[in-house]
């Protein structure tokens, strides 16, 4: 998984991207200007497979990973009215979702780019900028379909038709300021869209970094802020982004004790972690394979077929089936022999829809 992270200059970006993959990446008071992002990566914490260790006693555990790519956007790409420049359209367009650090704390020291603090404001102009991208993106397209009508065969003309008619759909939810992926779409418009990588297609993760004076609040300015925000259905997180930046650079023990005394519930990387899984309907399922035990990520609703493909396209091939136990079934027993005594151990097809926390062996022939 990839997360952009984006929002305005001096918004704290980077010391997010530091909090959450543990980084020393260079922190600048004033607008950055470097085209190169800061790439980082981050293991996620799997309170499972520490049972599962005691379990299979495995020489090796691999960890899931999502890695944060840190975009530095001069001031001049966000202004009113501007639209996304092509040197960081890449990094965005290959991002699974986005996340818009907010900065909502006060420095003197660090003036604002719109010279004041304020949260909505902010969200809007970065919405607006990527809003214009996908609006840019439609018009081209929408330039090249009417020829294209006018000179297709008759079996690519209903296609065209109903290209024609989605991207109309999602151009008026864009200019009455809807981002695509909350614009409702059906499953079948969803895929016709996936040759775009429209931006605002992208689920997005708010962060609001605040300073430790403000930590007192952190549940107020989220209420605040979803009180407010248009979006249906979004995910928030409010941190102190200078204090976990210096929390991350501890070992565990020490960043554990500093959280209790300040009253912090969980690591901002636990919690972003959290949030972006939920965010993208995302679960895990486990394999152990050569004395290796290996935590994998993939959508809800993955049949045990494409789940198989997530490892190696041979065994997407060549797939006979998979016995599963879930990881639930297997930690209450203690072992995968009691588990089968006990009817637990399930042979599956390639239809079965894998559930979070299986543990998945699967039989193919190359």
């Amino acid at each position: 998984m990839e997360i952009c992270i984006i929002g305005l200059p001096k918004s704290g970006k980077t010391t997010i991207f530091n909090a959450l993959t543990k980084g020393k990446s260079q922190i600048a008071a004033y607008a950055p200007s470097a085209l190169e992002p800061n790439v980082g990566a981050a293991k996620v914490k799997e309170p499972r497979l520490q049972a599962l260790e005691t379990i299979f006693k495995p020489r090796k555990t691999t960890f899931a990973e999502i890695r944060y790519v840190d975009i530095a956007l001069a001031a001049r790409s966000t202004k009113k009215g501007s639209s996304v420049s092509g040197q960081f359209l890449n990094y965005l367009s290959n991002a699974n979702a986005l996340l818009h650090v907010i900065r909502a704390f006060e420095d003197e020291n660090i003036p604002h780019v719109e010279g004041s603090i304020d949260p909505k404001r902010d969200i809007a102009i970065m919405d607006l900028e990527l809003a214009l991208s996908d609006l840019i993106i439609i018009e081209r397209r929408s330039e090249r379909l009417e020829p294209s009508l006018k000179s297709a065969k008759l079996g690519e003309r209903d296609s065209l038709i109903k290209e024609q008619a989605l991207l109309r759909k999602i151009k008026a939810g864009l200019d009455s300021e809807i981002p695509i992926w909350q614009q409702g779409l059906s499953p079948e418009e969803i895929r016709g869209l996936a040759n775009y990588q429209f931006l605002t297609a992208k689920p997005m993760l708010v962060v609001i970094n605040i300073s430790e004076g403000q930590l007192p609040r952190v549940a107020s300015i989220e209420t605040e802020l979803r009180s407010t925000c248009r979006y249906t259905d979004f995910e928030v997180a409010v941190l102190c982004g200078k204090l976990e930046m210096e929390l991350s650079q501890l070992n565990d023990g020490e960043a554990e004790e500093f959280r209790r005394e300040l009253g912090l519930a969980e690591p901002a990387l636990d919690r972003i972690v959290r949030l972006s899984y939920q965010l993208l309907g995302l679960i895990s399922f486990f394999t152990t394979v050569s004395s290796e035990l290996k935590a994998w990520t993939i959508p809800s609703g993955t049949t045990a077929l494409q789940a198989a493909g997530k490892i190696h396209t041979d065994i997407e091939k060549g797939f006979i089936r998979a016995e599963v136990i879930n990881f639930y079934d297997l930690n209450r027993y203690g072992s995968i022999a009691e588990a089968k005594r006990q009817g637990l151990l399930r042979l599956e097809g390639k239809n079965y829809i894998v559930r979070d926390g299986d543990i998945i062996t699967f039989l193919f022939n190359i």
